[in-house]
């Protein structure tokens, strides 16, 4: 079957294998070969179960096509713009209070993304969320503030001009929709507060 790589990461390669993506977390040579085996099989199964788990409650995210279990996930190839090219300084409110909407489902349910940045987010029919390879299951509410901090920095340094109102209506709908959104919100402050103080102390 033809493969065409279309990108690289830090921890995966990503094929375009007819209309499919074939994500392939390739060996480290600089890790014991046991030890980088059992880390790539098991970043792979959470994915895929991540991927699974979407696919039950609809969220728009690629659809698992199947994995191999050890360091090979194809899923669906999704066509638009990422949301990083199409957040302007018009329509940004709705899109970002979609945007605010939909972490809140994936809290709910128990999915940290774990990389929630707008190179992360595909705009088609609806915004659609991509790159699960970093997310795993959590209720905890340190985990979703991290996630929802993680956002805030990505839009503080890509859209610069309109961070602040993007994010902002990002978080008033999460507020809305997401299960103890208080909690979440308080544990933030908290989260922000610790960045701060690390980047007093080292500047």
């Amino acid at each position: 079957m033809y493969k065409k790589l279309i990108a690289q990461g830090a921890e995966a390669k990503l094929f375009l294998e007819e209309d499919n993506i074939l994500k392939n977390r390739f060996r480290k040579t600089y890790r014991l070969q046991e030890l980088d085996n059992k880390l790539r099989g098991s970043r792979t199964r959470r994915e895929a179960k991540v991927l699974e788990k979407l696919a039950t409650i609809n969220f728009p995210a690629p659809k698992l096509i199947r994995d191999d279990e050890r360091e090979n996930i194809a899923m669906e190839k999704l066509n638009g713009k990422l949301i990083k090219d199409a957040l302007n300084d018009s329509g940004y409110k709705n899109m970002c209070a979609e945007i605010g909407k939909k972490i809140a489902i994936l809290h709910n349910n128990s999915i940290i993304h774990g990389d929630l940045t707008t190179s992360n987010m595909i705009l088609s029919k609806e915004i659609y969320f991509i790159d699960f390879g970093l997310s795993f299951f959590s209720d905890k509410a340190e985990d979703k503030a991290v996630d929802l901090h993680l956002l805030k920095e990505a839009l503080e340094s890509k859209h610069y001009r309109i961070w602040e109102e993007c994010f902002k209506c990002a978080l008033e709908a999460y507020k809305k929709d997401a299960d103890n959104s208080h909690e979440t919100l308080k544990r933030l402050e908290a989260v922000e507060k610790r960045g701060r103080y690390r980047a007093k102390k080292g500047s």
